[in-house]
């Protein structure tokens, strides 16, 4: 079994589809619209909703919500980094005061927010794969005239708990034309996060597979940690900044003159942006630089960028761009490996 296929698999597990619970959440509008629903959470300003009668999930516009009653359990984030665990409420608000949320931590214990400090609400349970959020994406591409054909897919999953949270995440290329061997690549990456005692610190970490043939690269190992922390995180914007340290272990293709493995300790900065707009668009950024401490001078950087369209329900277009950079290869090996592709997304869990 080779490398892609034991990524693809992983994959495919990470992401298995969730049930679906009961409808029973009341969700009332600031125009008075008093709707029974399934509240499945809160991202990036946007309110998460489904219907018994209309297929998929519905958007709403979170700072237009006057009420919400549920008796599912939440895991909700605020501005300042605090998380809370619980059911949630909405207490009589006067006419003209902000609305409050109150979140039910257990009968004997509540705290009550104003709406404008939440800005993340996710679903949980107590069943395992009931936490799960994630997407799905493919793409293809075809030319005539040179016969070329590339195709993609991608998957993540997220899972979340009150103070931690798991992310798994695969991208898989393959471009190939007439006169020409295929080039494929493929990468695994996996990173865990738990929020310290200080608000928006966290100390986290890191491990990656990845295999490129315009690198010449077989198998690529990375391994890392450290601590980070959330610049920003708004219903707008959401950006983090981790620093510390990773291990890689390389291995290349054999060429004229063996290379075999190599390894590199280096630094790892790692950064995360997410921007958004209510329900339509969203771009997400990740960048990770990896300087030598083994081999000084030596420098490797990789980074993914997405921008999704919703077109529908779960259904979403994307425009992606993906690349890895070393600047002391092995001797006849290529110092990159980058391109770009669109396709489609499915999204499950909270979106």
């Amino acid at each position: 079994m080779n490398i892609r296929t034991i990524l693809l698999i992983c994959a495919l597990v990470c992401t298995t589809p969730l049930l679906a619970r009961e409808k029973t959440d009341v969700l009332v509008m600031k125009n008075g619209d008093r709707m029974t629903c399934q509240i499945k959470g809160l991202d990036a300003g946007v309110l998460y909703v489904s219907f018994d009668y209309i297929d998929g999930t519905t958007s709403v516009e979170w700072s237009k919500v006057a009420r919400l009653e549920s008796n599912q359990l939440f895991i909700v984030n605020t501005e300042d980094g605090s998380v809370y665990t619980g059911m949630l409420n909405t207490p009589e608000t006067p006419v003209g005061q902000p609305v409050k949320i109150q979140i039910l931590e257990t009968p004997e214990k509540e705290l009550v927010l104003e709406s404008s400090q939440i800005v993340g609400i996710v679903g949980t349970s107590e069943k395992f794969w009931q936490r799960f959020n994630g997407e799905i994406s493919f793409g293809v591409t075809y030319s005539k005239g040179n016969q070329a054909t590339q195709y993609t897919f991608g998957s993540e999953a997220l899972y979340l708990r009150e103070r931690w949270s798991a992310l798994t995440r695969y991208n898989s290329n393959l471009s190939s034309s007439s006169g020409t061997s295929a080039s494929t690549r493929n990468s695994l990456d996996f990173s865990g996060r738990h929020l310290l005692p200080w608000n928006k610190y966290f100390y986290a970490g890191l491990g990656g597979l990845l295999q490129s043939s315009a690198q010449g690269i077989t198998l690529q190992t990375t391994v890392g940690g450290g601590l980070g922390r959330y610049l920003k995180d708004t219903n707008r914007t959401k950006i983090s900044l981790l620093g510390g340290i990773a291990w890689q272990s390389t291995t290349y293709k054999p060429s004229v003159v063996p290379v075999g493995t190599q390894n590199l300790l280096a630094a790892a900065i790692a950064a995360d942006v997410n921007l958004f707009k209510f329900s339509k668009t969203n771009l997400g950024i990740t960048a990770t630089l990896f300087p030598g401490l083994s081999e000084l001078g030596r420098v490797r950087f990789n980074t993914n960028a997405t921008y999704y369209v919703k077109l529908t329900s779960n259904l979403k277009w994307n425009v992606s761009f993906y690349g890895n950079w070393d600047n002391r290869p092995p001797n006849g090996f290529s110092s990159s490996d980058y391109g770009s592709s669109s396709g489609l997304s499915w999204t499950f869990g909270l979106k």
